[in-house]
């Protein structure tokens, strides 16, 4: 069988036959290195700008407790949920020091806080997660 090319036999306004030879390879898609921030830097990135709040059922526990947060407490709890929201919890316990605050890792809302004399036989249900801050 001939392997030569008869331009007389192509119709007018088609092109002529592509090399067959040429590619013997299949073609493969190009691979493209990813574009931007890694999904887990923009994760963290917007989970960070949001700052945690307390739902008004903490603020009374926290006032009926005489459980304390200053700046440097809330900076570790913020710490604390940042590092739940990375790991994918949703409700987590954080633990600064003496308290515990359960957090609503989503909403970045502490849902209640318990202190050390609380703590005793207290079990923390309906979590997913805990972090030592």
């Amino acid at each position: 069988m001939s392997q030569s090319f008869n331009p007389a036999l192509v119709p007018p306004g088609v092109s002529a036959p592509a090399d067959v030879r040429a590619r013997t390879q299949p073609v493969r898609p190009s691979v493209q290195t990813p574009q931007g921030p890694a999904f887990a830097d923009v994760l963290r990135d917007t989970a960070g700008t949001q700052p945690v709040q307390f739902s008004k059922h903490a603020v009374q526990r926290l006032e009926r407790r005489n459980l304390a947060v200053d700046p440097t407490s809330m900076q570790r709890l913020q710490d604390g949920v940042d590092r739940a929201a990375g790991k994918g919890a949703r409700d987590a316990v954080v633990l600064v020091d003496d308290t515990a605050f359960v957090v609503s890792v989503r909403n970045r809302t502490v849902i209640t806080a318990v202190g050390r004399d609380q703590m005793k036989d207290h079990v923390f249900t309906n979590i997913d997660g805990a972090v030592i801050a």
